[in-house]
């Protein structure tokens, strides 16, 4: 599933075209993807124009000049791509439609964005504006990783009694929102801290320490235009290349990149979830 990183890419990457812009006409191709779509989606969406793009953990939400949100999750499978954009910014003619095109804008300017999803594990929603607090998909979450909530006081005080592992702590949305498997594995071993360890077990400033460097992490991978795993794509269609730089992520059984080190990359199951890590780095 697309993490924050892959979602925040797509959010710039249809930003040129949809921030600003009418939705000429838009379509809806089916009565769901994972829940139903709201009532009158197509009418309600139509010659709407977006004011603003945002991102709410792994959630776009495009507010929209009628005082109504459109909130768009990308699941496992789920593209939004753009085509026949007049700004220049992307070079793709409309394609063929396909079979799991689903919802479909057409923008006033010539612009189409495409959201097409083979397993439908997507959603969309509409909400008022200003509400997303209040909707059942962002009620519980904690605050962003990249934002100013964040902070070292905070994650001490929200992990110090907790007797879980650190892992299962951070991929927690009511803890920080948006974080998930691939860049959590990666920020810990960055921190050297491994996966497995209770949180009570780990030093208040080893806690604080995970505030920049999952930061850190986040940026780069969203510099890099996200990861190109399994279904994702940008918006322009192009893949990204973060995951060429995943220290730990998918390296099960090759050498540790710590200079001197050199251990085996090892991968257990938690939670359902792999986890890699170095047993010599992270302790």
């Amino acid at each position: 599933m697309p993490e924050l990183p892959e979602v925040e890419t797509v959010r710039r990457g249809l930003a040129p075209v949809m921030e600003g812009a009418v939705i000429e006409k838009a379509a809806v191709n089916r009565p769901d993807l994972r829940w139903p779509f709201p009532e009158r989606m197509a009418e309600r969406l139509t010659g709407q124009r977006v004011e603003r793009l945002r991102r709410r953990s792994k959630y776009i939400l495009a507010d929209l000049a009628g005082g109504e949100t459109l909130l768009v999750h990308l699941g496992m499978s789920g593209r939004m791509l753009v085509s026949g954009d007049p700004l220049g910014h992307f070079v793709h003619d409309h394609p063929a439609p396909e079979k799991h095109d689903h919802v479909v804008f057409d923008m006033q300017g010539g612009a189409r964005i495409t959201f097409n999803d083979p397993r439908r594990f997507g959603a969309m929603d509409l909400m008022p504006t200003g509400a997303e607090a209040e909707h059942r998909l962002i009620a519980h979450l904690g605050p962003e990783p990249l934002g100013n909530a964040f902070s070292e006081t905070y994650l001490v005080a929200a992990l110090r009694e907790k007797n879980t592992a650190i892992k299962a702590a951070l991929l927690d949305q009511r803890i920080v929102a948006g974080l998930g498997n691939i860049y959590v594995c990666e920020a810990l071993y960055r921190a050297r801290i491994a996966p497995t360890r209770s949180c009570r077990r780990i030093s208040a400033a080893r806690i604080a320490s995970l505030v920049p460097i999952v930061r850190q992490v986040l940026d780069e991978a969203i510099a890099a235009g996200g990861s190109s795993l399994r279904d994702f794509r940008q918006a322009d269609g192009e893949l990204g290349y973060f995951q060429h730089n995943f220290d730990v992520y998918g390296r099960e059984g090759l050498p540790c990149r710590t200079p001197e080190c050199g251990t085996p990359i090892r991968r257990i199951v938690q939670s359902g979830r792999s986890s890699f890590y170095c047993p010599q780095c992270q302790r």
